[in-house]
């Protein structure tokens, strides 16, 4: 389409200002066409002539010799697919956002896909030589030259652009069958930014090495951004969202329009706000003068006043039809004295909601801003600047509204009444802050109460401690035994019992995740798994209570001397460990009343006594699973490197354990980590080496070397547990085996299937990625390179 663009400072259209038209793809929610084009969400992610933007009365045509032209206004060409004469005989543009023409063979003469700009789309191949350069900004397409990024035979590597030299970010993507590395691609599927071989175009299988991403729920693209970071982004389907609803988009006190961020500005030649960073925007904006310690409500409005942001809001401030349930119902005036006498408030966001009331939302620190909120209005307390102070003796929060700041000279004339103003004012504002004082500690005992009667409803509870309990215990918390993602670990005693104590991070568990994960944890007892003895729910503290495992975590064991260990466990105990970690699997997976997939087996969650009986621990991650659901589809989680790959379709069963066990069971053969950088490229994965190893008949080259019983005595057994291993390792999921025949398998009842695939990660099916445009972009946690 012929897009046209305009500053988002200017007027809103209609206007005279001349427009710039560009003739780009877009990706359109389900709007009408014309009504979106004309909104501020448009989201161009391929332009042909991002340098050149035409003026109104530009033509694109198609030729009747195959080439597609843009002309200007004027009649000059701006640019062209110069494909005049090659037997075209067609365009159209592809669901994946590819523009292609084609001959008569329906074979691509020329697509966009080849002349990528700043983003990438599903499936879309970065050829080697071929380069992202990010836009200007948002709302300027034309590149900045400032940073590359190209694939080549490493993967993806990223320089400035006025240093040629100059690399920033070189990833270590590779084969491991070297052959494939002479020409390769890089593609965003379904998970994952991936190098594939070009003997595969067009993309259709999973490369051998990968940088992950977060798993798809819609329509994902990746952007090269003009401060040189790669983002990923995602339709959000969920709700309408923008770039601007983000709190820290344009950091404190910048106001996101567009997706550009920009510093308050009032009428007049006073500057309040200025830029931390002029070559950084993103950064936020500070006061030109500190607002001063505030020690009372009347001081403050000697020193303090308020200007008035029409049109702008809190980046959350945006629901169109209900007000946000933080703020209090208000009017305009009684909202912007509220915050100047309230030394906490550093800003006032006003709305009116017509039929429901206007209402006011005061906030101690001001995070970003947006504009273009045309029933909102932003007041940010300032400090009245040095030698206006006289003009501002008793400073009214109406004058922020005026075209000056500065009170006006009649505000002088007024001092008789200034005691009684500020007695009533501060009069005014205890009653205000009381109401708001009732209201919060109502809504939090409520929120309080309901944890409480959530958790007494739970049958089958596990004994409930109070944090101080814990605190003791762990004698505040002094021995930590562990950190992970979820939380940390502490030794501690509870009597004559020695326990582990993991408090989570606050924001590890939500309230019903928590509540859930104790009751399932709670209601199930195995020998093979970690008992749960107690749990902590004390206002935002979570912590959870579970045996003490005097042996540790397994990877301390057996990772001979790259961890620090010098013993190498025996065949017998090295067997028992994968004996004991089948019987747990397979209790959660078949034993219990609802199947439960672990969903983060590796050895850092597999603990050991001091008998070395091995117990499956961290429930943290698992998931219920009906008896009658055939598959349950969640979002990605787990450990790079321990994943099945059918989490790339995000359509996982239990199977997904199987698979991890499979690695655990090589790792506990091999003494080596899964993925280990410290050896040589070839050696990096050891599922590749695996692969390597079994397709020339060499799987005794893949023994512990520190281990001597297992290369002599016991070298056929381990061997065809390693085989085991491999049937664990199929890719697709149906061809695994499940647990219960692994552990047969174990205890000598049952062969491995002898017809197994080598290829351990391989997806052939295309991978489909699903598109929902209901929604807006919103960014991802991706920021690649750093």
């Amino acid at each position: 389409m012929l897009y046209r663009t305009k500053d988002p400072d200017d007027c809103t259209y209609p206007c005279e200002q001349p427009y710039n038209y560009y003739f780009a793809i877009c990706i359109l929610p389900p709007y009408s066409l014309y009504q979106y084009i004309d909104g501020v969400d448009i989201l161009v992610v391929w332009s042909a002539n991002r340098g050149r933007p035409v003026q109104s009365g530009s033509t694109l045509n198609f030729t009747a010799d195959g080439d597609l032209i843009l002309l200007d206004s004027n009649g000059t060409l701006v640019w062209s697919t110069n494909t005049s004469g090659q037997s075209v005989i067609g365009m159209n543009i592809t669901e994946s956002g590819n523009l292609v023409l084609f001959n008569q063979k329906n074979l691509p003469v020329w697509q966009s896909f080849d002349h990528p700009t700043d983003t990438m789309l599903p499936r879309q191949p970065l050829m080697e030589g071929m380069e992202l350069t990010p836009n200007i900004s948002n709302t300027n397409y034309t590149a900045s030259n400032q940073f590359y990024l190209a694939a080549n035979l490493n993967g993806l590597q990223a320089s400035a652009s006025s240093i040629q030299d100059l690399i920033y970010y070189q990833s270590r993507l590779f084969f491991a069958d070297s052959k494939y590395n002479k020409s390769i691609y890089i593609a965003l599927v379904n998970g994952s930014l991936s190098m594939f071989p070009t003997s595969f175009l067009p993309p259709g299988s999973y490369g051998n090495n990968r940088i992950d991403l977060p798993l798809a729920r819609s329509l994902q693209y990746m952007r090269f951004e003009s401060d040189g970071h790669l983002r990923l982004y995602e339709w959000d389907r969920a709700t309408s969202r923008d770039y601007c609803d983000v709190a820290t988009i344009c950091g404190e006190y910048g106001i996101c329009r567009n997706g550009d961020c920009v510093c308050p500005t009032v009428a007049g030649d006073t500057l309040y706000f200025r830029q931390v960073d002029t070559w950084n925007p993103n950064l936020g904006c500070t006061a030109v003068h500190p607002i001063s310690s505030c020690q009372s409500a009347a001081v403050a409005q000697y020193h303090h006043q308020l200007v008035a942001l029409p049109n702008v809001s809190y980046f959350n401030h945006i629901d169109y039809d209900y007000p946000d349930p933080a703020a209090i119902p208000s009017n305009e005036e009684s909202c912007k004295q509220a915050c100047l006498t309230n030394c906490s408030c550093k800003a006032a966001f006003h709305r009116s909601y017509g039929a429901f009331g206007d209402s006011c939302l005061m906030v101690s620190e001001v995070l970003s801003m947006r504009g273009y909120q045309s029933d909102s209005t932003a007041y940010l307390k300032v400090e009245i600047p040095p030698g206006n102070s006289s003009a501002n003796a008793s400073p009214s929060p109406s004058a922020s509204t005026s075209s000056s700041p500065l009170a006006s000279a009649a505000a002088k004339k007024r001092k008789g009444v200034v005691a009684y103003t500020l007695a009533g004012t501060c009069a005014a504002a205890v009653v205000f802050a009381s109401i708001v004082f009732v209201t919060v500690r109502w809504a939090r005992s409520q929120t309080r109460d309901g944890d409480e009667e959530e958790f007494c409803q739970m049958p089958g509870m596990p004994t409930r401690f109070t944090f101080d309990m814990l605190r003791g215990a762990t004698d505040d918390f002094s021995k930590k035994l562990g950190e992970g993602g979820s939380g940390s670990v502490y030794d501690g005693q509870l009597g004559d019992e020695r326990i582990a104590v993991k408090l989570l991070n606050r924001d590890a568990h939500r309230q019903k995740e928590f509540s859930a994960e104790i009751q399932t944890i709670g209601s199930i007892h195995h020998i093979n798994l970690v008992k749960m003895i107690g749990f902590c729910a004390d206002k935002t503290k979570r912590l959870l209570v579970y045996e003490y495992m005097p042996g540790g975590s397994l990877d301390k064991w057996i990772y001979y001397d790259r961890s620090g260990n010098n013993f190498a466990l025996d065949w017998c105990i090295r067997r028992k460990i994968i004996t004991d970690i089948a019987r747990g699997l397979c209790y959660l997976h078949e034993g219990c009343r609802q199947r439960i997939a672990h969903l983060d087996i590796k050895p850092q969650n597999i603990l050991l006594d001091d008998n070395f009986n091995a117990k499956v621990a961290d429930f943290g991650l698992s998931k219920l699973i009906d008896r009658d659901e055939s598959r349950v589809v969640t979002r990605m989680r787990g450990t790079p490197g321990y994943m099945a790959p059918e989490w790339l379709s995000s359509k996982i069963t239990e199977k997904v354990d199987v698979y991890s066990f499979g690695v655990v069971v090589m790792e506990i053969l091999s003494g080596r980590k899964n993925i280990d950088y410290s050896r040589p490229d070839d050696s990096v994965q050891l599922i590749m080496v695996l692969r390597e190893k079994a397709m020339n008949a060499q799987l005794e080259d893949m023994i512990d070397s520190n281990s001597q019983d297992m290369h002599l005595s016991n070298k056929e057994e381990v061997i065809e547990i390693m085989k085991l291993a491999m049937w664990c390792l199929q890719s697709d999921s149906n061809r695994r085996p499940s647990m219960s025949v692994v552990v047969k398998v174990m205890e000598g009842e049952r062969d491995v299937e002898p017809d197994l695939n080598y290829n351990f990660f391989d997806l052939s099916p295309a991978i489909d990625v699903p598109v929902d445009l209901s929604a807006p972009p919103s960014a991802s946690v991706l920021s690649v390179p750093r």
